[in-house]
């Protein structure tokens, strides 16, 4: 009988989840039939492949991440979507590719009655212009220090400690009102070096001229004889060998299908670079942003294979060179291949196949850089509903980390744009063990899912997402105003 009981109450649960998903009607089978498409295994397929060895960690530039651009355009053309560069699916940037010899960098440090010579194993140095310094004394300081007293450090050697961002020595350079006469950013961790004796240009941008030439210290050692203070500084450092090199965001559209609204633009990206090879070991960014690029591409391919377009068109976008310093989407920003002004949203993607966060697990869990700042965060939280995803706000990281991804280039042009992931921080960050065989890779077709169905939902939807009144949103809402009122 309990056998019998059993069975008439599953046959009457099934009836009625059936009522219960015919009642809610054409956008719930929507969703089921997008979602449906969405595979771990096809999930694992891209990413053992965009994160194996043969790709080289990915470098700007190099032979594997121009690999995988191939790959990422193969993908957009196996799944219909429309090529939008200016060569089929690639969007180029001509730059330029600077480089010197290890032998072509000599700085030598004295400290303690010990002389250490740096070459270009120790130290690098992102400048065109050659230089020659006799010994110097050396004056080490924060960077709000050299800020607030800039006579300490005048025709001396400022030693500051290196920030995360690549480029950040740029910066301090422009906002010094000292005249130090070399600037030397201890850097152990090679976060601003990230290209294997190399730096790009953009022949686009002006250089600065008349400032301090700034050189990255990375040899453990002679940094640590820098901070401790009373070291000289001499240097000679010659011009580098510079050749022109391409650079390319990805780029496909699926077109929508409403007559008025298909000429305005939903936006899903992720870059596709990392680190490349440092020491002989390849950084293969399994999770950064690996995950990011293969969820672009499977996601597309759900969308592109429903029977009905949304209404508004949706770009796929794979970014390159966010490792130094998000250059694909400041690129992108500047020339933008389809108009800001009718980019409705942009929703970036980074990190998202590792649950095991560095301050706990996150399963079936996803949160968002300014989550609060506009209102696809709402949308996103219905779709994790839906799909059965906790959507949260990180108390700290979702505002600390806004201005640290690829959304920020976007959003500083009006668009709501955020960047979406599953772990802030996760153990092998920039690390060589960041290997595909760690990434979750049912979580993170579930994951993908909650994005389907929220892009799904922003593209139908007449209404476009817009800032919120929150204070850290208030540039932003001007930002958008001046893009809606321009020409």
């Amino acid at each position: 009988m309990r056998h019998l009981a059993s069975a008439l109450s599953i046959s009457i649960a099934l009836a009625l989840t059936g009522c219960a998903t015919s009642a809610q009607g054409p956008q719930t089978a929507a969703h089921d039939a997008l979602t449906s498409r969405i595979s771990a295994d096809s999930l694992r397929g891209h990413l053992s492949f965009l994160s194996s060895d043969l790709l080289e960690g990915r470098g700007t530039p190099s032979r594997g991440v121009d690999l995988a651009a191939e790959y990422i355009a193969a993908q957009f053309r196996r799944a219909g979507l429309e090529a939008a560069g200016d060569d089929g699916y690639f969007q180029t940037a001509n730059w330029q590719y600077a480089k010197r010899s290890p032998q072509d960098i000599a700085l030598t440090v004295t400290a303690g009655g010990k002389t250490m010579t740096l070459t270009g194993t120790g130290a690098s140095a992102n400048f065109v212009d050659p230089v020659t310094l006799a010994r110097t004394p050396a004056v080490f300081m924060t960077w709000q220090a050299a800020l607030d007293d800039p006579d300490k450090a005048n025709g001396k050697v400022l030693v500051v400690p290196a920030a995360a961002i690549p480029g950040a020595g740029a910066a301090l350079q422009a906002k010094l009102k000292s005249k130090p006469a070399l600037i030397v950013l201890i850097d152990r961790e090679r976060r601003q070096a990230r290209t294997q004796g190399g730096w790009l240009i953009d022949p686009s941008v002006a250089v600065a001229k008349g400032g301090a030439p700034v050189v990255l210290v990375h040899a453990a050692d002679a940094a640590t004889a820098l901070e401790q203070g009373g070291a000289t500084v001499a240097a000679k450092i010659v011009a580098p060998e510079i050749a022109p090199t391409k650079l390319r965001n990805v780029i496909g559209v699926l077109r929508g299908s409403d007559p008025a609204l298909k000429s305005t633009y939903v936006m899903l990206s992720a870059h596709y670079d990392h680190l490349g090879i440092r020491d002989g070991e390849v950084f293969n960014g399994a999770n950064d942003d690996g995950s990011g690029t293969v969820s672009v591409i499977e996601i597309a391919a759900s969308m592109a294979a429903q029977k009905e377009r949304p209404r508004r068109s949706i770009v796929f976008v794979a970014l390159f060179g966010e490792e130094l310093g998000l250059l694909g989407s400041r690129y992108y920003a500047k020339h933008p291949v389809l108009p800001l002004k009718d980019t409705v949203m942009n929703l970036n993607l980074e990190q998202l196949g590792r649950t095991d966060d560095s301050e706990g697990p996150q399963l079936r869990s996803a949160t968002m850089t300014g989550y609060d700042y506009s209102t696809v965060g709402t949308t996103l939280q219905r779709a994790g509903e839906q799909t059965g995803i906790r959507f949260w706000k990180h108390p700290t990281n979702s505002d600390r980390y806004f201005a640290r991804s690829d959304n920020q280039a976007l959003a500083d042009a009006g668009v709501p744009a955020h960047t979406l992931c599953v772990a802030f921080g996760f153990p092998d960050y920039h690390g060589k063990d960041d290997t595909w065989d760690k990434v979750d890779y049912d979580n993170l077709a579930s994951v993908n899912r909650m994005i389907a169905v929220a892009l799904q939902d922003i593209a139908n939807n007449p209404v476009k997402p817009a800032w919120t009144d929150v204070p850290n949103a208030a540039k932003y809402r001007a930002a958008a105003a001046a893009l809606q009122s321009s020409k």
